[in-house]
């Protein structure tokens, strides 16, 4: 299992709902988490199988910025 961290603007529970859809189909159900109490509103995934450009494209796919920390 690897673990992906990212620096988004994912910034409150309504974010998170309109990301979790796209999240759950890259890196599956329960594999990833946004800290939103941090001002780099960290996103952190574990899973296999998954790679950083996918998770990146999820996320920009729905207006959000992302980057690799």
């Amino acid at each position: 299992m690897q673990t992906l961290k990212f620096k988004t603007n994912i910034n409150c529970s309504g974010c998170v709902a309109k990301v979790t859809n796209a999240l759950n189909q890259a890196a599956g159900e329960e594999n990833w988490e946004v800290d939103t109490t941090v001002p780099e509103k960290i996103l952190t995934v574990k899973a296999e199988d998954v790679s950083a450009e996918e998770i990146e494209q999820a996320v920009r796919s729905l207006g959000f910025k992302i980057e690799e920390e």
